[in-house]
């Protein structure tokens, strides 16, 4: 993209070494454009003496000069690369961090165990709408456990275990017996009962962070032949994470490689990494786990590249207008338009008492209303098409996946027999009475857009009243609105199946202004 600066972000974790290339626009907003991991097991390569040998110091100089390499090929100008807990704990730590940086070129940031837990904790709370909680990341070389409440971290604490050194510790070989198991419940335990404060606010959700836990998603996702391939935001029951610690762990590790949506160098470090989570979940007295996709990278990256004012407007929103100002080909006058001529009629139609929402609902609207043409920088032709598939497809911040479903089904609204089969195909996620909700939202969504259908805010909707038997506009044409008017025409007969409402259209005055 013209005009656009490109910053590379790079963890270097204890189970995996990762880049995130990240590109951000003049105008603010950002995305991730390309990702690499290598797998590097730091944890599994320190030494008896508590050192980290040359020789496995020289691999991640190697990787990080791969990695420098894509970021010039990318065209990438600012950097921030951090390392974690193996490095931190090993006894040479200044001497990695010293060859590293003399090596590569890159001047590693050393994070203490609560920069982790910071910065994982900012990745999360900036892109999922939740108050209060624990957050759990489970790394390759330690676990961090915060505490948050009216989105604030109150307390936080890392433990030097995570899936690697856990591994490496209780099975090397990979292949878990009973007495493992319960050895790494003791220590999880034993690390627990130091910290009371974990036990002392039963009934909170538990948000997962790592790739360990991503993986769980998966497995369950493709367990429950999930219908949307998302993983932030993705709500686990507890039973079934009870399910899955009652068989997975004790498999052999050449048939766990075969566990649907398990990735063969996980196949071990899997165990220490589900058995770490589950028991941390009873010992906090959590209500259920929720995956989050956004962590200590994307900590990285808004600290220092994107700080955000929370306060301004609802994430949902700042998302979807990000993601319009990545992907917008429709002018933004008449984007505008649409979103408050839908919420006008929106809330002239519930304030009269006759239809009755969850208030989220209202939010969904603003988002389908936002996106609705975004599929245009695909191909303007069948662009609802398009618009759903790139609604349905991106991570919408603050947003549940049902909520996702129903802003991609009615910004891509054609009618109401369609959208059965949609829901019909996401009934995992949708409920039954979505049809109904979705075809107001469509169709009320269509009538905004039928108001500027010639995208010049020909009429401008001064005032929208309901009452029992219809729906009143009262517009100020501003030129030559015949095209509106033929497509509210025409919408006037939906309208009225779908609401239950005639729509009456009053001109009541015309201004060049």
């Amino acid at each position: 993209m013209n005009n656009s600066r490109r910053i590379g972000i790079i963890d270097i974790g204890s189970n995996s070494i990762r880049l995130a290339v990240n590109e951000q626009t003049t105008g603010g907003a950002y995305r991730v454009i390309s990702e690499f991991k290598e797998s590097a097991r730091l944890s599994q390569r320190i030494g008896a003496d508590g050192t980290l040998a040359q020789a496995d110091i020289q691999v991640i100089v190697q990787i990080l000069s791969h990695f420098k390499r894509i970021c010039h090929a990318h065209e990438v100008t600012e950097y921030r690369v951090a390392a974690t807990a193996a490095i931190r704990n090993a006894a040479n730590s200044q001497e990695i961090l010293d060859t590293l940086r003399r090596e590569s070129g890159f001047h590693v940031e050393l994070l203490s165990g609560e920069d982790e837990a910071r910065l994982g904790f900012l990745g999360m709370i900036q892109t999922m709408d939740i108050a209060d909680g624990f957050l759990v990341d489970i790394g390759g070389g330690s676990t961090e456990i915060s505490l948050f409440r009216d989105r604030t971290l109150i307390r936080s604490v890392s433990f030097p275990f995570g899936a690697v050194n856990t591994t490496r510790k209780f099975a090397p070989n990979g292949e878990f017996h009973e007495e493992q198991l319960r050895g790494i419940r003791q220590m999880v335990e034993d690390a627990i009962a130091r910290e009371p404060w974990i036990r002392q606010a039963p009934g909170l959700p538990l948000v997962g962070l790592g790739g360990g836990v991503r993986t769980l998603c998966k497995i369950n996702q493709r367990k429950r032949k999930y219908s949307l391939p998302l993983t932030h935001n993705y709500t686990i029951p507890a039973a079934e994470v009870d399910e899955l610690a009652a068989w997975l762990p004790l498999m052999p590790g050449l048939k766990r490689k075969k566990i649907d949506g398990l990735s063969k160098d996980r196949y071990d470090i899997i165990v220490p990494g589900l058995l770490i989570l589950q028991t941390i979940f009873q010992a906090a007295g959590a209500s259920h786990y929720v995956v989050s996709g956004a962590g200590l990278r994307d900590g990285l990256f808004f600290e220092s590249f994107y700080p955000v004012d929370t306060e301004l407007k609802h994430m949902a929103e700042r998302s979807a207008d990000n993601l319009l100002a990545l992907h917008s080909t429709a002018p933004r006058a008449h984007l505008s338009q649409v979103s408050r001529t839908a919420l006008k009629l929106f809330d002239a139609l519930t304030e009269a008492g006759r239809h009755r929402f969850d208030p989220r609902v209202r939010l969904c609207l603003i988002i389908a209303a936002k996106l609705y043409r975004i599929g245009a920088s695909l191909s303007y032709y069948q662009y609802p098409k398009h618009s759903f598939h790139m609604i349905a497809h991106t991570r919408i911040d603050g947003l549940t996946h049902r909520e996702i479903l129903i802003c991609a089904l009615a910004a891509s609204y054609k009618t109401k027999a369609r959208t059965q089969q949609a829901v019909q195909h996401h009934k995992d996620i949708l409920k039954k009475t979505d049809t109904d909700l979705i075809a107001k939202l469509g169709t009320l969504l269509k009538l905004a857009v039928a108001l500027d259908i010639s995208e010049t805010q020909a009429l401008e909707v001064t005032t929208a009243f309901s009452e029992s038997k219809a729906l009143h506009l009262r517009l100020k044409a501003k030129h030559d609105p015949s095209a509106e008017y033929r497509e509210v025409l025409g919408l006037q007969k939906e309208f009225k199946n779908t609401w239950g409402q005639q729509l009456k259209v009053h001109e009541t005055s015309f201004s060049t202004n």
